[in-house]
């Protein structure tokens, strides 16, 4: 080998470029970490209603540490998912001394398990909430469905002026909701969304004529529904409303 001048300069030269390369990495490495390029600014972007200034302002006192350059922007995204009412983070650095930083809230759509809340897409969060929310009940994977058919309960609900205040569903996935009324629907776990359209369709003539206060309907029948009014206490049985009308068939 030593005696092919072609091969010993084709190895000095590969030397040579590697020592180049790894000067200019080290140089880089070093002029990055100088205070040459200190980060001055964090944007906040983001509809924001329950995250405050104070909260942000301590993540990026906590957080948010190195200049420009050697910021974990990894880091800062999950610093900042920690806060309660943060479902997402998004940061990137801006030229030449600017952090922004995208926040996306959590929505509250019902209350879950007495403390925790749920938002539109079904996840469960913690989170403090004084308004009012219906509630969810139910085992813990059934979160996400109960979301989904909550806003077509809702929806249906509105053609007769009810409004879902819980949606129950029981480890047998069978379903259940009471209204603001105190009025409870029985949907049993087949057929959920055809038997309460059955009920919505002849309310007006079965359930809103009796002008009495309901707190049970079970919806589980074939051809018709049963109700049970409070007040009748001497009928050991709940009246069956035909769906075909206001007539009682038991």
């Amino acid at each position: 080998m030593w005696n092919k001048p072609e091969l010993l300069n084709a190895m000095a030269s590969a030397l040579y470029a590697a020592a180049l390369l790894l000067a200019a990495y080290a140089t880089a490495h070093y002029v990055m970490r100088l205070p040459a390029f200190p980060l001055r600014e964090v944007l906040i972007r983001g509809e924001l209603a329950h995250v405050t200034v104070d909260q942000i302002e301590g993540i990026v006192k906590r957080e948010v540490t190195g200049n420009f350059f050697t910021l974990d922007l990894a880091q800062a995204r999950a610093a900042f998912e920690k806060l309660p009412w943060v479902r997402k983070a998004d940061a990137r650095r801006q030229w030449p001394d600017r952090l922004e930083v995208m926040l996306e809230e959590h929505v509250p759509l019902a209350r879950w398990g007495g403390s925790a809340l749920v938002n539109l897409q079904g996840e469960v969060f913690t989170a403090a909430y004084d308004s009012e929310l219906p509630e969810f009940v139910g085992p813990q994977d059934s979160v996400k469905e109960i979301a989904l058919r909550y806003a077509y309960f809702k929806h249906s609900l509105a053609a007769i002026g009810q409004v879902p205040v819980q949606v129950q569903v029981s480890p047998r996935r069978a379903w259940q909701i009471r209204l603001d009324t105190g009025l409870v629907l029985e949907l049993g776990r087949e057929h959920i969304e055809s038997r309460l359209e059955r009920f919505i369709a002849v309310y007006d003539r079965t359930i809103f004529p009796l002008q009495r206060k309901l707190n049970y309907v079970d919806l589980r029948y074939p051809n018709g529904f049963a109700v049970r009014i409070p007040e009748l206490k001497l009928d050991p049985q709940p009246k069956r409303r035909s769906a075909k009308g206001a007539r009682a068939t038991g």
